[in-house]
C-alpha cells in the first residue's frame, strides 16, 4: 500500500477533513486525521471512527499498522 491509498480510504468516511499519511515500507503508517466531525468527541471515538475506513485493510493484512493522530479543527 502506498500512503496515498490509506488517505483514499480515509477519506471516503471524512471528505472534508485534512488527512495526512506517512510511511513508505508498504505496512507501517502514521496518519493525522483532523475534521469537524471529532468536536465533542473524546480521542478514542475519533480514532475508531477512523480506524473503521480502513477495517477491512487491516483484516485482510495489507495495511499492517496505522498510527493515529485526530483531532478536530482549533
Amino acid at each position: 500500500m502506498l500512503p496515498k491509498d490509506i488517505e483514499d480510504l480515509i477519506r471516503i468516511g471524512f471528505p472534508n477533513a485534512d488527512i495526512t499519511v506517512q510511511g513508505d515500507d508498504g505496512a507501517h503508517f502514521s496518519a493525522l486525521v483532523v475534521d469537524e466531525s471529532f468536536k465533542g468527541q473524546n480521542r478514542v471515538q475519533q480514532q475508531r471512527a477512523v480506524m473503521a475506513t480502513v477495517k477491512a485493510k487491516v483484516d485482510s493484512g495489507e495495511l499492517h499498522a496505522l498510527a493515529l493522530t485526530t483531532k478536530a479543527p482549533e
